[in-house]
């Protein structure tokens, strides 16, 4: 995907915060887990799950970027956090660039014009798999 095609919230280079709720929710895990949800997506979807942004530092996040308003729509189960706009507060996600220095963040998988965002029904399935 070339700079013009991407999503106006990516960033032209390095990453940027972007507010969860506004161009799209987003959905939190950690570590092995995030890792366990990402491949299993990556599998039902033949490797065009939407984005989803990695985080190479501390706990490791993930995070699986839906549309906005969507991922109220599903009781999420214990390790996967929603970030959306809600009245508890706000969340930002950091976006990285497609090219060049985006560390600590990198693309796990890219958003595209076919698929923007991961599909939250999915995502809620895999995750609830997962976690059993």
């Amino acid at each position: 995907m070339n700079r013009e095609s991407a999503p106006t919230w990516v960033p032209a280079s390095g990453h940027a915060l972007r507010h969860a709720g506004i161009h799209f929710d987003a959905v939190r895990i950690a570590g092995m887990l995030a890792e366990e949800v990402a491949y299993e997506l990556m599998q039902f979807t033949d490797f065009h799950a939407g984005p989803i942004v990695r985080e190479a530092t501390g706990e490791r996040y993930m995070y699986f970027l839906l549309p906005p308003q969507s991922a109220g729509a599903h009781v999420w189960p214990a390790g996967a956090r929603p970030l959306t706009r809600s009245g508890r507060g706000s969340a930002f996600v950091g976006v990285p660039a497609l090219e060049g220095l985006t560390w600590p963040l990198d693309w796990r998988s890219r958003p595209s014009i076919e698929v923007p965002f991961v599909e939250p029904g999915l995502l809620h399935k895999v995750v609830a798999r997962a976690v059993r």
